[in-house]
């Protein structure tokens, strides 16, 4: 299968790429100046906000303090009218890096590593963004407090606005069984910060030690993370499953990025793509019984936050041994 970003740049790589040198990619060179801006305190009282241009506490290894950056966008959006001069770092916008890669210090960004969400932006000024801040591929419109995609078949769907650029990240996430490239139109898959050690990825290690080479069911699969973890781990086999289809795009890229071919189906009802050892559907779980022939020994169940997952676990029960939430 292709791999191809729907803004038509080369923004998805093989994810073995994407690790060389990750631990140097936030890195600052010798030169680069340190961010000293305070968070909390208005920006307009501690810079000059005309001084602040793309070469604003720029280094020639091409990289700057996120805070600088941050400063920069700020600043736009206080010309713009989205802010005003009393606004500071802490309440300007979520800033989220990619690819998302855990880092012991504050991270210095080269170009296109960062997209913004914030609640307040406009079109006119996350263009200027684009524009004008070399280090910022996408600016999102939206509340980091709703999350995006949709519970089940009952629901209405919910999705952050892609005001200019493009949204498209990718988060490192580290497994006993290697590390894993996660993709994600960040407009339509919930925001997850990468940490050292995810308790995701530990829950489902202390499960699949049980087994030599189980089938795994990841019922609510998102962008593919945990079952992708369980074909690295050796599963057996392993059915990836979601209702929304925007996650079952991006499982198709991950899966692909991160070495596992994809087969995209034939006439099979129900089933949307295939590979060596996995399988791929899109349907509300509580339908999932009637194509599925065989009772899985795992099956993985990761919800929203807050989320009754009374309906899941017993729709999961049909169809495995195991059911884990996660």
């Amino acid at each position: 299968m292709e791999m191809r970003c729907r803004c038509g740049d080369k923004c998805i790589r093989p994810i073995s790429e994407m690790l060389k040198d990750i631990e140097l990619f936030y890195k600052p060179c010798n030169d680069c100046k340190i961010g000293k801006i305070k968070k909390f305190s208005p920006l307009a009282e501690q810079i000059n906000l005309d001084e602040i241009d793309e070469y604003f506490g720029s280094c020639k290894c091409g990289k700057r303090h996120l805070d600088i950056v941050i400063s920069h966008v700020l600043k736009i959006m206080i010309d713009e009218g989205v802010k005003d001069k009393k606004a500071n770092l802490r309440n300007s916008c979520v800033p989220l890096v990619t690819p998302g890669y855990p880092t012991d210090s504050v991270p210095y960004l080269p170009k296109d590593s960062l997209v913004i969400l914030s609640n307040e932006m406009d079109k006119r000024c996350a263009e200027r963004i684009i524009k004008e801040v070399g280090e910022v591929s996408g600016v999102l419109k939206g509340d980091i407090r709703k999350i995006v995609g949709i519970k089940d078949s009952d629901s209405n769907p919910h999705v952050y606005e892609l005001l200019a650029g493009c949204d498209l990240r990718c988060d490192i996430v580290q497994t006993p069984y290697g590390a894993l490239g996660i993709y994600k139109y960040q407009r339509e898959i919930h925001i997850e910060f990468p940490k050292t050690k995810s308790p995701k990825i530990e829950i489902l290690e202390k499960v699949m030690e049980e087994y030599e080479k189980p089938t795994v069911l990841d019922c609510t699969c998102g962008p593919g993370t945990l079952g992708i973890a369980c074909l690295k781990a050796n599963a057996q086999k392993v059915v990836f499953n979601d209702i929304w289809s925007p996650a079952i795009e991006i499982t198709l890229i991950n899966l692909e990025a991160n070495g596992f071919p994809v087969k995209p189906s034939g006439s099979e009802e129900g089933l949307i793509a295939s590979g060596d050892k996995f399988e791929v559907y899109s349907m509300d779980i509580r339908e999932l019984a009637n194509y599925l022939d065989k009772k899985f020994d795992i099956c993985i169940i990761d919800t929203f936050p807050g989320v009754d997952t009374k309906e899941f676990v017993e729709a999961a029960g049909k169809l495995g041994k195991k059911v884990v939430l996660v």
